[in-house]
């Protein structure tokens, strides 16, 4: 375990409020920008890393559906219904973590986080919207101000099964790697489940936090986790997260569409350097 000094927890204050950020504009969670600092940058424990991030993630949770709720981007019924598998998946794998091949973990999800980036990728340009006030959203899908148009857009979710089995690999992944499972579950939602790429990265942001509270258990238990700079990092994630809803309102659907494979590459390839270390 790492030491804990004055100037290594500025650092990790400094990387969460960046991780933060970035977190809150893709509704992905800080922990897939601030594990691979954590282990690559610093040389930490990947179960300390995982640990410390899986409390930033809960942070950011928190931060962006309190900002959120009254904008209608979050899909609460669709979030609670995911949340059943990610939420089993996460406490599977807080306990498989300490059992599982790291190395060949890591090399799957770099396979298929490239995989999603390519499919996120071209469909860019395809909309998921429909402009009609009176359109049926049906049981899970919904309605919200779309920014781009200023106008009410109406959409339908599709591929249920799809989505829980998505949502439970995501949450599997979250526990086992430290990082927010929204990295798998936007994506997916976005480009098969028909969610508009705004209200799925809201709604994986609402669900990320009960995802990492379920994983972070087991790692407490472990003695994994590292309360001072934990709460540094916390902190960080805070203020960070701030201002990514912020950003986040300013660019286009289109723009983050592309910053959201930017960060799926580049999560992919950082991963398959970790695994080969």
């Amino acid at each position: 375990m790492p030491v804990v000094t004055p100037s290594l927890v500025v650092i990790i204050l400094a990387a969460g409020t960046v991780a933060g950020a970035m977190g809150a504009t893709l509704g992905i969670g800080g922990g897939i920008f601030l594990v691979p600092f954590l282990t690559l940058g610093l040389g930490m424990p990947i179960g300390a890393a995982a640990a410390i991030s899986l409390t930033t993630v809960i942070g950011t949770s928190s931060t962006v559906t309190a900002g959120r709720t009254g904008s209608h981007l979050i899909n609460f019924r669709l979030g609670m219904v995911l949340e059943v598998a990610t939420a089993a998946g996460s406490l599977l794998g807080g306990i498989t973590a300490l059992y599982m091949n790291q190395q060949w973990l890591e090399r799957i999800f770099a396979a298929v986080t490239l995989a999603v980036a390519v499919t996120t990728l071209l469909r860019a340009s395809e909309s998921n919207t429909v402009r009609d006030d009176s359109a049926d959203p049906g049981p899970l899908g919904g309605r919200y101000l779309e920014r781009d148009c200023d106008c009410m857009v109406t959409y339908r979710v599709k591929r249920l099964p799809l989505a829980l089995v998505a949502s439970f690999i995501a949450g599997n992944v979250s526990s086992l790697l430290g990082i927010g499972g929204g990295v798998i579950k936007v994506p997916v939602l976005n480009a098969w489940c028909g969610v508009p790429l705004r209200a799925a990265a809201a709604t994986s942001a609402f669900m990320i936090g009960v995802t990492a509270a379920a994983g972070a258990i087991i790692y407490f238990g472990n003695h994994q986790l590292i309360p001072a700079l934990a709460a540094a990092a916390v902190l960080g994630v805070q203020a960070g997260s701030s201002f990514g809803m912020q950003m986040s309102a300013r660019v286009s659907a289109r723009s983050l569409n592309i910053l959201l494979v930017v960060v799926l590459v580049a999560v992919s390839v950082s991963m398959l350097y970790r695994s080969m270390q």
